[in-house]
């Protein structure tokens, strides 16, 4: 039996932060695939396993706790499977990697597909995507990353490292246009997700989403938009 179940759509976007944190953890999950998210998004809140709108949500079956939310699920997770900080500075820190990965990828959607990407709107987001990418850049540089250690760990590696990498190598490897603009905007960052998304749970999972998911990354129209302006 599996330690978790975890309710997302079928496809990486905000579910692969979860499955990337179960993975490098050795932790075994259930997915439960799109019916069950849909029977689950309509039932009445009192029948719901945790008050959500959407997914992911996940169920530590051993805990008997569930808990919604990309940046929530990846706290919970920090703190039970012990990939987190010890001082309260650098546990702030890591939740703020965790939310910042979590605005991102609403913005690269445009807050989940409230409206379509046009060349023009592209045109003017990429200074600000600069800007984002130029955050983990600086978060780097102040924290002393070199090579073979994590952001905020040193030698170890933890929820900021594995948040990064799946931020940025779910993204890069779909549309080479942001790898190149990542490579030359936040070189030091690039060189951190690809050695951390390289480690063998992380290269599995990755595998596993190319052979269930094929290319996609978010879905819907949205995506779609979004290939029209910075696919290859």
């Amino acid at each position: 039996m599996s330690d978790y179940d975890l309710y997302y759509w079928s496809v990486p976007f905000r579910g692969q932060f979860v499955r990337a944190v179960l993975a490098y953890a050795g932790k075994t999950w259930t997915e439960r695939g799109d019916a069950a998210i849909s029977e689950l998004m309509q039932r009445p809140v009192k029948k719901m396993p945790v008050p959500f709108m959407g997914p992911p949500v996940l169920v530590d079956k051993a805990a008997k706790f569930s808990i919604a939310e990309m940046p929530a699920i990846v706290l919970y997770l920090g703190e039970t499977l012990k990939l987190m900080p010890a001082t309260p500075a650098l546990r702030a820190m890591t939740m703020k990697i965790v939310n910042d990965s979590n605005d991102v990828i609403d913005e690269i959607t445009q807050d989940g597909g409230r409206e379509m990407w046009t060349k023009k709107s592209w045109t003017d987001f990429t200074p600000r995507l600069e800007k984002w990418m130029s955050f983990w850049e600086e978060t780097a540089r102040r924290h002393g990353l070199k090579k073979q250690s994590g952001f905020l760990l040193g030698d170890k590696l933890g929820i900021a490292d594995i948040v990064t990498a799946t931020l940025w190598s779910t993204m890069t490897e779909r549309f080479g246009k942001i790898e190149a603009m990542l490579n030359e905007t936040s070189p030091m960052t690039a060189a951190l997700s690809r050695r951390v998304s390289e480690l063998p749970p992380l290269a599995k999972l990755a595998a596993k989403a190319r052979k269930d998911y094929g290319d996609a990354y978010c879905g819907g129209q949205i995506e779609a938009s979004l290939r029209k302006v910075v696919g290859d």
